[in-house]
C-alpha cells in the first residue's frame, strides 16, 4: 500500500529555547514550542535529528528516574506502614508513569525517534503496566498486605516495565549517532532495566534487617502493620521473608547478572556491567542514607552484584564462551555471597551444593543462549531499523505523513 503524501502544515512555530536552562525557566513556552513543532502526525522512522533524539531520550531517563525513586521508597514504606493507594511513593511512581505514557503517546502520534518494533515494545509495555495497576489494587483489597514483591500482580508490573524499556533501548540504539552521549544514555537505560529486574530481591534485603530489629525488640514497623499481619494469621517471618532462601541468589544470578551479560554485549564498552552495577549500588547507598534519615527501615546492599558484574566484564573481554564463563562467574558470585553473608549483610542464602549447581546450570544455559542469539540472523536483523529514521541532523521539524503511527 503506498505511503501517504506528506501533509503540509501552516502552523506558526515559535523559536526554540536557546538552552536547557532557558527551557526550564519558561516551561509553558517550552511546552508550547514542543507541541507546535513536534506534535504533528507521522509514521515510525520519521527522520529525527540528533539533538531532538537526545532531548526525547533524556525525557525517558527522567521518567524512569522518577519511577525508580518512587519504587525504592515504596519498598521501605511498606515495611513501616500499612498500604495506601495514595501514599507519597505511589504518587512519585505515578508521576514517572505519567511521563512514560506521554512519551509513548508522542512516539505513537509523531513517529519520531522510533521504528515500528521499538514503538510496539513501548506500547505493549505501557499497556501491560497499566493493566497491572487495577489488578494490583484488587489483589491488595482481597489479600491485604502490600508487603511482598513476588506477587503475580507485581510480576506484571515488572514485565511491563521491562518491555517498555526494551523499546526505549532499541529506539536509542538504532538512531543515536556514535559518541559519548550514545554511550551514556545507553548505560542509563540499561541501569533502569537492571534495577527493574533485581527489584523483587529488595523484599528480602529489607526483610532480613526488619526481622532482626523485630526479634531484638526494636521493630521498625508501626504497630498497626504488625497487628494487621497478625489478624491475617501471618507471623513477622512470613511477611518479611516470604520466599525460600534459594530465591535471592538464584534470581540475582539468573536474572540480574544475565541482564548485565546482555547489556555488556550490546553496549560494547569494556566495563559496561561493572559501571551499571556500581552506579546502581551507589544509588541504593544514597537512598539508604535518605530513608534512614527520614526514619524509614534500612536494607542490606547486595554488593555481590558488582563482584559478579566485574567477572562478567572480564569474561566477555577475554572472549570466554558462555558455557565456560557462566560456571566461573557463578563460583565467584557465590564466594562473594559467602563473604558478605558471613558479615550479616545479606538475606539468608541456600548455599547447599544442590542449589548452587542448579542455579549455575540454569545460568550456563541462559548465557549460552545469549551467545547463540548474538551470532544469529535474528540479531543481525534486529540491529537494523525497520525504517531509516535517523537521517535528519537538523532540529527543524520534518513535515508529517498523514495519519500518525497506529497502535495496531
Amino acid at each position: 500500500m503506498p505511503t501517504a503524501a506528506p501533509a503540509a502544515t501552516d502552523r506558526a512555530v515559535p523559536p526554540a529555547p536557546g538552552s536547557p536552562p532557558a527551557a526550564l525557566r519558561h516551561p509553558l513556552a517550552t511546552l508550547r514550542w514542543l507541541w507546535l513543532a513536534y506534535m504533528t502526525p507521522g509514521r515510525p522512522g520519521r527522520p529525527t535529528g540528533q539533538q531532538e533524539l537526545r532531548w526525547i531520550y533524556t525525557a525517558w531517563l527522567g521518567a524512569f528516574l522518577l519511577k525508580m525513586l518512587g519504587s525504592s521508597w515504596d519498598v521501605s514504606w511498606h515495611f513501616k506502614w500499612l498500604r495506601d493507594d495514595l501514599a507519597p511513593p505511589h504518587l512519585l511512581n505515578s508521576l514517572g508513569t505519567a511521563v512514560v505514557v506521554a512519551l509513548v503517546v508522542f512516539h505513537s502520534y509523531s513517529g519520531y525517534a522510533v521504528d515500528r518494533r521499538a514503538l510496539r515494545l513501548m506500547q505493549w509495555g505501557i499497556a501491560a503496566f497499566l493493566v497491572a495497576i487495577p489488578i494490583d489494587i484488587v489483589n491488595h483489597r482481597i489479600n491485604g498486605l502490600d508487603i511482598t514483591s513476588w506477587s503475580p500482580s507485581h510480576a506484571l508490573l515488572y514485565i511491563g516495565t521491562a518491555i517498555m524499556l526494551a523499546g526505549a533501548i532499541r529506539g536509542w540504539w538504532l538512531y543515536a549517532g556514535p559518541g559519548r552521549a550514545r554511550d551514556l544514555v545507553s548505560l542509563g537505560l540499561w541501569l533502569f532495566f537492571v534495577e527493574n529486574v533485581v527489584f523483587p530481591n529488595q523484599h528480602q534485603e529489607y526483610g532480613v534487617l526488619s526481622l532482626e530489629a523485630y526479634d531484638a525488640g526494636r521493630t521498625t514497623a508501626e504497630p498497626q502493620l504488625l497487628d494487621f499481619a497478625a489478624a491475617q494469621g501471618q507471623t513477622p517471618t512470613m511477611f518479611m521473608l516470604p520466599v525460600p532462601s534459594w530465591v535471592h541468589p538464584t534470581w540475582m544470578l539468573c536474572a540480574g547478572l544475565l541482564a548485565l551479560v546482555v547489556a555488556r554485549k550490546l553496549v560494547g564498552l569494556r566495563w559496561t556491567a561493572t559501571s551499571i552495577a556500581a552506579v546502581y549500588l551507589g544509588y541504593r547507598g544514597v537512598m539508604w542514607l535518605g530513608l534512614v534519615a527520614m526514619d524509614f527501615p534500612p536494607s542490606v546492599l547486595p554488593l555481590v552484584l558488582v563482584v559478579g558484574a566485574l567477572a562478567i566484564d572480564l569474561a566477555v573481554t577475554f572472549r570466554l564462551p558462555g558455557w565456560v564463563a557462566a560456571p566461573l562467574v557463578t563460583a565467584v558470585f557465590y564466594a562473594a555471597g559467602a563473604v558478605q553473608g558471613s558479615l550479616g549483610f545479606l538475606p539468608p542464602w541456600d548455599r547447599s551444593w544442590g542449589a548452587l549447581l542448579l542455579a549455575g546450570a540454569a545460568f550456563t544455559v541462559l548465557w549460552t543462549a545469549v551467545d547463540l542469539a548474538a551470532r544469529s540472523r535474528w540479531l543481525a536483523a534486529w540491529r537494523r531499523p525497520l525504517e531509516p529514521g535517523g537521517a535528519a541532523e537538523q532540529v527543524t521539524p520534518v513535515p508529517a505523513a498523514a495519519g500518525g503511527a497506529s497502535l495496531s
